[in-house]
């Protein structure tokens, strides 16, 4: 069995969001938090959730290797160790640009925070979980239902999210023998600032403009908690949660 111990996470993104749902759900059961993200009246605002809980904020840009440093110094600083990435921070980029349109700036911004930010924040948990005593820890990446099916004019985003599932699948690989345990959650049209648009309409792969469903972020939010508070001898590979009936499965 596993001994359980103070369980300490790193969040990023966690200024809105399904960052923020997830960094508040894990304080209020009793987590110790490193908020990341690039705003810190929005991190501080995050922490405000759930008064008397164990949080710092750190100013993160995912996609700058000293910050991402940084932030798990600052962690360890604080709270002595690591078990838990919710390797999150990620921006769609600019919506509705047709690939050929697109400035290369645009989608090299969405790679360096989608994709390399990501690996830059589980290379340094990584590092971390594999030399900290207890040995080990858990990272979950939060890819999308674009992991699997794109939405028209969403090239940067798309590739990706495929690409984080590679990532996910070779970082659970080479963590097995440190007790590293990888998986991924893609989420589907969970109610955010980010899907907003989502509910007046958003544009289908035939061409028409409809309304979609969402769901209650909270529910993503419980969903990684399930997830994080496994033992290390159990792993959730891969979860999707989506709003039930979004255009997602099937035809239409």
């Amino acid at each position: 069995m596993t001994v359980r111990h103070a369980q300490i996470a790193v969040v990023t993104g966690a200024g809105s969001g399904i960052g923020r749902a997830v960094a508040v759900e894990l304080l209020r059961a009793g987590w110790s938090v490193a908020l990341a993200g690039r705003r810190t009246r929005a991190l501080e605002e995050t922490a405000a959730l759930a008064p008397g809980a164990a949080a710092i904020a750190v100013r993160t840009d995912v996609a700058r290797p000293d910050d991402v440093t940084e932030l798990f110094a600052a962690t360890v600083r604080r709270f002595g160790r690591v078990d838990l990435l919710f390797n999150n921070a990620g921006t769609f980029g600019p919506g509705g640009v047709p690939v050929e349109d697109l400035p290369f700036e645009a989608w090299k911004h969405v790679v360096d925070t989608n994709l390399n930010g990501a690996f830059l924040c589980a290379q340094a948990a990584y590092r971390q979980m594999k030399d900290q005593d207890p040995q080990g820890g858990r990272i979950i990446n939060n890819g999308s239902v674009s992991a699997h099916t794109p939405r028209p004019n969403s090239a940067p985003y798309t590739a990706t999210k495929h690409a984080l599932t590679g990532l996910t699948k070779a970082l659970s690989l080479d963590g097995r023998p440190y007790r590293i345990a990888v998986g991924q959650i893609d989420i589907g049209n969970a109610a955010t600032e980010m899907t907003a648009r989502m509910e007046s309409g958003a544009l289908q792969a035939n061409g028409e403009v409809v309304p979609e469903p969402t769901m209650d972020v909270a529910d993503v939010a419980r969903t990684v908690r399930h997830m994080a508070e496994l033992p290390l001898e159990a792993n959730v590979q891969f979860a999707t949660v989506l709003a039930t009936a979004m255009p997602y499965v099937g035809r239409g």
